[in-house]
């Protein structure tokens, strides 16, 4: 009975501790852009992160409107842009759609790179420190969170048991990381908008397209599909951060309970995100439970032990190989001390 009353003593110590903390932060209120309304990081972990975590967590001192990006009618690839300049205090987006501006934003996520969450996670923790730097060096912002969307892989209309099978194939593509893939094994990467993937697949421009295990779910892409191929093509690696002037101003202590609270978050999401990706795969099998996706009819042809010497093949000759060029010598060492230690991997910029 006493250790339990001294137990109990403590956890009320400690609740009481953490409002007395909670009620010492100042009055903080945030404005920024999130992730599109129609992914479950939205409504199932953003939103609520704001709404109610932070809210409850500060006792009401933390606030933040944070807006879906389609809902502001902001292209997502403007985000780190509108960032700098301060048109926000905090914005999140896909890292692959920033390699136009600068080709380490991609580093972590490089097509073929890493086949489960658990590596991408450990490539992503080593290049950490490499993000936050270049983010806050040349974009005045500061790095609050890493996380993923889902497996990149193909979904086609015509059979594929193999890699093997998708040489010669048109295969929709939306970065250059992918397209250094597909030259590897002998396909040909077309970019076709997300919304037009579905008639490119049912009138056979394309033979196959490349997104989400989920994403392309309840975009209707098992209705004109038949086989997925899970090589991963990446993770969509997706971050938010906060304008530097904004991150500045913040008193110390709204300071420590950011990054509390987003180290919190960050596992979350990529706990979430395995959840969902086991839900994908039963999803496009037509099996049960089908929580986040539709049932759909796909034959699901996992990455064969034959098929792993290929893909080590063309990571080292294409993927790795173009991915230094474009990000020269100083990059490609920064990325060999990092991911590629973390991966056992090693590029080289000629």
């Amino acid at each position: 009975m006493f250790r339990f009353s001294m137990a109990l003593a403590a956890a009320v110590a400690s609740l009481l501790a953490g409002a007395a903390q909670a009620e010492d932060l100042p009055r903080t209120h945030l404005k920024g852009i999130g992730e599109t309304s129609t992914v479950i990081h939205s409504g199932k972990l953003e939103q609520p992160f704001w709404h109610e975590t932070i809210p409850q967590a500060s006792n009401g001192m933390v606030t933040g409107d944070i807006l879906p990006f389609d809902q502001a009618g902001v292209d997502n690839a403007a985000i780190l842009r509108l960032l700098k300049l301060g048109g926000m205090d905090i914005g999140t987006t896909d890292l692959s759609r920033l390699a136009a501006d600068d080709p380490r934003f991609e580093g972590c996520d490089l097509a073929g790179l890493t086949l489960t969450i658990d590596d991408v996670r450990k490539a992503c923790g080593a290049y950490r420190p490499v993000l936050d730097r270049l983010l806050q060096e040349n974009w005045n912002a500061k790095l609050l969170y890493l996380g993923i969307a889902q497996q990149q892989v193909f979904w086609c209309r015509v059979p594929i048991g193999s890699l093997a099978d998708l040489r010669g194939k048109k295969v929709r593509v939306y970065n250059k990381t992918i397209v250094d893939f597909l030259e590897g094994i002998g396909a040909t990467g077309v970019s076709i908008p997300f919304p037009e993937v579905v008639p490119s697949l049912q009138t056979g421009v394309i033979d196959c397209g490349v997104t989400g295990t989920l994403n392309g779910n309840t975009a209707g892409w098992g209705e004109v599909t038949t086989h997925q191929y899970l090589a991963s093509l990446g993770w969509g690696v997706r971050f938010t951060a906060i304008n530097l002037d904004t991150w500045n101003r913040l008193d110390p202590k709204v300071q420590a309970f950011l990054v509390d609270q987003y180290a919190s978050y960050e596992d979350k999401v990529w706990a979430t995100m395995k959840e969902a990706a086991a839900d994908a795969g039963r999803c496009n099998a037509g099996e049960e439970p089908c929580e986040f996706g539709k049932p759909a009819k796909l034959t699901l042809v996992p990455v064969g032990e034959a098929d792993l010497p290929e893909i080590r093949r063309v990571i080292d000759e294409s993927v790795l190989k173009n991915w230094a060029a474009r990000c020269g010598e100083a990059c490609t060492a920064e990325w060999n001390a990092t991911v590629g230690q973390a991966l056992g991997l090693t590029a080289t910029a000629n």
